[in-house]
């Protein structure tokens, strides 16, 4: 059976149905908004992707022209070209050091000294791994800085301090785009938790998604289910390489998804199918990081990261090799594919940052792989190792 990384990898046959049939009744977005204000004790508003939940936070908060926003440098094209759009600049903060995926207190305290027009901060919980949280929001008060928590990786990650994720910033973001823990093809939301910042005025976008859109969207899961079921025998590959080339295939990245759009209820109700499952979910994806750090070869691992295994969401597990690509090649000869890499676009103004980005590769740990897979990419990988 191939393995995948993405190509729809969180969805079973259960969720295809769901994603054909589903309607667009106003009660979805209710029931999804009403859920997520009660966990997250905050003003929301739904969107169709997470980045514009970041454009529309820094809209509500009217920031001065010149302000900065700092931001992990080991991140998402996504983020700072949101940022961008709303007119600001980025302060990219690098990671703490080479074996953690997290910028720390520390940096974000010497940026802030070195740039003064730094107004929010965004934390994003790399791959579910929880941040130095209690230490960056005491920097953050101390300074009057914004914090932001961005939770397209973590939803259900917990921070040292016993918190959830999402409990603690001014303003929450989360993306239920594809593959992440939330996965409804598309969507995210903005949940304002800082009172000062909840005006009712800003309840909708006002703009529609296009029905073409909204049609690829619905119909991914079926299609992702059927490449990744005839893939063995080849009809997949060629069926993936057609709906490919024809832009039939919903996508993450799209230049046309930085507009503000409403969430069209059906997503809603898609998402509430893993919002039900999600410490299920999240029971699985720690049971396959514990395979992973258990049998791959340590000098791999990075103890700062597999250390919070029980504290993260494990949106996928990350491993560090050098000749990655070489790595990657080896693994798709036994059908396990895993090329799709965060992020491999970092500024040189991070040195840690790019270290990582060179070397890291990203194992899956969602519902369709077993943990028999898991221990079959261990076996392959160690493999490969012994014959560097």
């Amino acid at each position: 059976m191939n393995i995948f990384n993405s190509l729809g990898s969180n969805y079973d046959f259960g969720f295809v149905l769901k994603a054909l049939f589903a309607n667009n009744k106003p009660s979805h977005s209710s029931n999804l908004k009403s859920f997520l204000e009660k966990k997250y004790q905050g003003k929301t508003i739904l969107v169709y992707k997470g980045r514009e939940a970041i454009g529309l936070a820094l809209e509500i908060l009217k920031l001065p022209k010149e302000s900065c926003i700092a931001i992990n440098g080991f991140t998402c094209y996504a983020v700072y070209k949101s940022i961008n759009n709303e007119g600001y600049e980025t302060e990219l903060l690098d990671l703490e050091n080479s074996l953690d995926l997290n910028f720390s207190a520390e940096t974000l305290e010497k940026a802030l000294k070195q740039n003064p027009k730094i107004k929010v901060v965004i934390i994003q919980n790399t791959l579910g791994y929880p941040c130095d949280i209690e230490r960056i929001a005491k920097v953050c008060k101390d300074n009057n800085i914004i914090l932001i928590e961005d939770l397209a990786h973590s939803v259900g990650t917990v921070y040292k301090n016993g918190k959830d994720a999402g409990t603690i910033g001014d303003f929450v973001i989360l993306s239920f785009s594809q593959d992440k823990i939330i996965d409804a093809v598309s969507g995210g939301a903005l949940i304002i938790r800082n009172k000062k910042y909840q005006n009712p005025s800003l309840a909708s976008q006002g703009l529609t998604l296009q029905g073409k859109q909204q049609m690829i969207d619905r119909i991914y899961p079926l299609l992702t289910f059927v490449i990744r079921n005839t893939y063995q025998i080849g009809i997949g590959k060629l069926i993936h390489f057609i709906l490919k080339s024809l832009n039939l295939l919903s996508k993450p990245m799209n230049e046309g998804f930085y507009t503000k759009y409403n969430l069209p209820g059906w997503y809603a109700y898609l998402a509430m199918d893993p919002i039900t499952n999600l410490n299920k979910n999240l029971e699985h994806r720690r049971k396959i990081a514990q395979i992973y750090k258990e049998y791959l070869d340590k000098k791999i691992l990075r103890s700062r990261i597999f250390k919070k295994i029980s504290l993260s969401s494990n949106l996928r597990f990350p491993i560090f090799v050098e000749k990655r690509s070489d790595l990657i090649k080896f693994l798709e000869k036994f059908k396990i594919f895993v090329s799709d890499i965060w992020y491999d676009d970092v500024s040189p103004d991070c040195p840690n940052a790019v270290k990582i980005s060179k070397t890291i590769l990203n194992l899956p740990t969602h519902i369709n792989v077993t943990e028999k897979d898991a221990v079959k990419i261990c076996e392959r990988i160690n493999e490969w190792l012994k014959s560097q």
